[in-house]
């Protein structure tokens, strides 16, 4: 990685952390049934690939989903990887249903996305490229609506490492176009 040993220790640690909380409620990809964690894991790998990644964009990519889909805390993350870390996972986490409807939820996630640094939205950016891989071939119903919704997002996340934003939004237009002409 090329990181001082501590901050493979951190990364290491993220790994571990997330794999323990999503796996302790049995959380599973949604189309897949696959465990949870090889979502995390796939984003990791694909900041890896941003030749200016962080040790903090890996940690944030292994536990950008912990505060929004299990009983973790963000204040636990800010104790336990400090107060950079739980900034970057607090941008990565969607508003709760409790916010308000589909489109409102939204809104505010954009919002949040909007005001994060630059190297958080790298480690978003990843998480939409790995989400929208194969969302038409799984769900073309829901496809329509969720890659209008990231089409959206990719406009504030503008300041993500451009090869990757790239690569990203290139697939979401493949993705649209194969919904479009019925390839799922």
């Amino acid at each position: 990685m090329g990181f001082s040993q501590a901050g493979e220790n951190r990364v290491q640690m993220a790994r571990a952390f997330a794999t323990a909380a999503h796996g302790a409620i049995g959380q599973v990809r949604k189309y897949t049934g696959d465990p949870y964690i090889v979502h995390p894991e796939a984003v990791a790998g694909i900041v890896e690939t941003v030749p200016t990644h962080t040790w903090q964009m890996l940690c944030c990519a292994w536990l950008h989903d912990v505060v929004e889909d299990t009983a973790i805390e963000s204040r636990e993350i800010a104790e336990i990887f400090g107060g950079e870390i739980a900034m970057g996972v607090m941008h990565l986490t969607n508003v709760p249903k409790e916010m308000g409807n589909r489109a409102k939820r939204h809104e505010l996630n954009l919002q949040r996305l909007k005001l994060a640094p630059n190297w958080v939205k790298t480690v978003k950016v990843a998480d939409l490229y790995d989400n929208t891989k194969t969302i038409v071939k799984h769900d073309p119903g829901f496809a329509r609506l969720y890659l209008k919704e990231k089409a959206a997002a990719m406009e504030v996340l503008r300041g993500a490492d451009r090869v990757l934003w790239t690569l990203t939004y290139e697939q979401l237009g493949n993705a649209a176009l194969s919904l479009e002409k019925g390839y799922a």
